[in-house]
């Protein structure tokens, strides 16, 4: 497993009548994963609603960010874009449920545009950053660009914020990825 590459992981969950205990980052063992990142910053987001969507978002170079996103609570659709240009996946999503319950998490690798939908509500995130938030270097596309065809688990119109609503599709955008860099 490459360090560029998106992976789900499932960490093991040890039950018992009181709950359960889990490792959920393990430097380690996530090196086995071929993911040795210095991770520099936690991020915390919580969402109201069912239906909220945040996305698609990055950071540009040289404050691009890699991700180890988990659900704490509630329920997300969690997707990843590849928008490295030259990549043989260039454009290509992939997404997985991410729960408190199912306990897995997704690692969104720099190179990536990163966003998630809300399936049940108070629904909230933790996930690790490779980079510092650098305001100047954020990115977004359209969550429902269909170049990319993102099939969101929608039964209405999601709720999103203004950033996203005015975001570029993907035709209309410069990438500032290239496949084999900026990793």
């Amino acid at each position: 497993m490459l360090k560029n590459e998106l992976l789900l992981i499932k960490p093991t969950r040890y039950k018992d009548e009181r709950g359960f205990f889990s490792e959920t980052y393990s430097r380690r063992r996530y090196k086995e994963f071929g993911i040795d990142m210095g991770f520099v910053q936690d991020n915390h987001s919580l969402s109201y609603e069912i239906g909220t969507l945040r996305g698609m978002h990055f950071q540009a170079p040289p404050h691009a960010q890699g991700k180890l996103v988990r659900c704490v609570s509630g329920a997300i659709f969690d997707v990843a874009v590849d928008i490295r240009e030259g990549s043989p996946t260039f454009a290509q999503w992939r997404g997985h449920e991410l729960t408190a319950e199912n306990g897995h998490q997704l690692y969104v690798p720099v190179g990536f545009a990163h966003g998630f939908i809300t399936l049940k509500p108070n629904s909230e995130i933790v996930y690790k950053c490779t980079d510092y938030y650098a305001p100047k270097a954020e990115g977004t596309i359209r969550w429902d660009d269909p170049t990319i065809s993102i099939e969101w688990p929608l039964s209405r119109d999601p709720i999103i914020n203004d950033r996203d609503a005015i975001a570029l599709s993907l035709k209309d955008f410069k990438t500032p990825f290239k496949f084999g860099e900026n990793s």
